[in-house]
């Protein structure tokens, strides 16, 4: 588990990621004061492909262009 100052939190914000999947846990501090913590997720998070989320969408028998036309026609 590492220390962090909220002042080193801001310096490390581009790398925050790369410091919490190497060292674990970071608690930040303020004044020497524990105020947060932040830790790695586990397993991290599955992202499905585009392909994936295309194939599970419903098919529309309108076509989009009439959709958006009468969606701006209603404004």
């Amino acid at each position: 588990m590492r220390e962090m100052s909220v002042r080193g939190m801001r310096e490390s914000l581009g790398r925050l990621d790369d410091l919490v999947r190497t060292e674990g846990d970071i608690v930040v501090t303020r004044r020497g004061v524990p105020i947060a913590r932040l830790l790695p997720v586990a397993g991290g998070l599955a992202r499905p492909s585009h392909d994936d989320l295309r194939a599970a969408m419903t098919k529309l028998d309108t076509p989009r262009e009439v959709l958006v036309r009468q969606d701006r026609d209603q404004r």
